[in-house]
């Protein structure tokens, strides 16, 4: 009995069914407590307040699993808000080319920061520092102020609902499910993907096996940008305006929840879905504090840092629970 539950806590899927568990019970507990939780609009409201963030923390997901990180995802987000504000505000180019635009910008932007990372074997945390300092700051640089999108294109698309049973969801939703399912499939069934789990696990190992260590660097990096940029347009979609304080913080919002979902920070570990759920979770501890009325949307900073905590110790817990494992199976074998 207790092999067989050290076997289970020694499973890469152990972190993600406490995760889904603990999403469960947050919203039975919401449900339990306020009747307006079993409303089907506030379960799809999850999806709607957290589209960009789902799909930030898509991007940022893809980091980690390789032992990196990229802490300029909230700043290229912003910036894509700006530069596509601007762009509909003062030029005639078309809707959708001026989307093309900001997406080729952020890709470009990361497939950048993947290049110095890799070439230079440079600390990923140093460079997409710098990277967000730039991007906060060419924000700033274009505009102090508030652009507003009046373009009736964008407004249209903005305004979009497609039903979902007696609910809706915004085009937004419909962005960061493409963006799940994609990011799920070349995960879970290319070999990018197994490059990506390997280089995690090691990086010389996955070096002396010949796989392409700098390119699949340099991809992630790209994939990570285009994911910001993917997500400023969900943000302009939902906000329809561009300003330089969009996005503050959402880089921690979403390493918190890859976390959250499995994700282990030393890389090689992690999976789509429980990012997914550790968005969600944030969103169902909002939904509680907007729901009880006298609480601070401050008390979700809160209780997500302390669940970060709590994953972190629980994921070096797993970790040497898998090292005595091997150890002793290593004994079996060799007694």
């Amino acid at each position: 009995m207790n092999k067989k539950l050290g076997e289970i806590i020694a499973s890469k899927y152990f972190s993600f069914f406490v995760t889904v568990i603990l999403f469960a019970v947050l919203y039975g507990a919401g449900i339990a407590m306020y009747k307006g939780f079993m409303k089907p609009q506030v379960f799809l409201n999850l999806f709607i307040d957290n589209a960009a963030l789902i799909i930030v923390t898509v991007g940022i997901t893809f980091t980690l699993l390789i032992g990196g990180i990229d802490l300029s995802v909230g700043a290229v987000l912003a910036l894509t808000c700006m530069v596509l504000a601007w762009i509909l505000a003062n030029t005639g180019i078309p809707v959708f080319a001026a989307i093309f635009i900001v997406l080729l910008m952020g890709t470009l932007f990361g497939a950048l920061q993947g290049y110095i990372i890799a070439k230079f074997d440079l600390q990923p945390f140093i460079i997409t520092l710098a990277g967000m300092l730039f991007c906060r700051g060419m924000t700033a640089v274009i505009s102090r102020e508030t652009i507003n999108i009046t373009n009736p294109v964008f407004v249209a698309m903005a305004d979009f609902r497609l039903p979902v049973g007696p609910g809706f969801v915004s085009m937004g939703v419909l962005i960061a499910l493409a963006a799940l399912i994609v990011a799920a499939v070349v995960l879970g069934f290319t070999r990018f993907g197994r490059n990506i789990y390997a280089l995690g696990g090691s990086e010389s190992s996955a070096s002396l096996m010949g796989l392409p260590v700098f390119r699949t660097k340099v991809s992630v990096y790209t994939i990570s940008g285009f994911c910001s940029s993917l997500g400023g347009i969900a943000y302009a979609l939902m906000m329809l305006t561009g300003y330089n304080l969009h996005g503050m913080g959402m880089e921690m919002d979403a390493i918190a929840s890859t976390v959250i979902g499995g994700t282990l920070l030393t890389g090689g570990v992690g999976f789509i879905p429980g990012a997914l759920f550790g968005v969600l979770i944030q969103g169902v501890i909002l939904t509680f504090i907007s729901f009880q009325g006298t609480l601070s949307a401050w008390w979700t900073k809160i209780v997500v840092g302390a669940l970060l905590c709590v994953f972190i110790i629980m994921q070096a817990f797993i970790t040497e629970h898998k090292s005595k494992l091997t150890a002793q199976s290593s004994l079996e074998e060799n007694s």
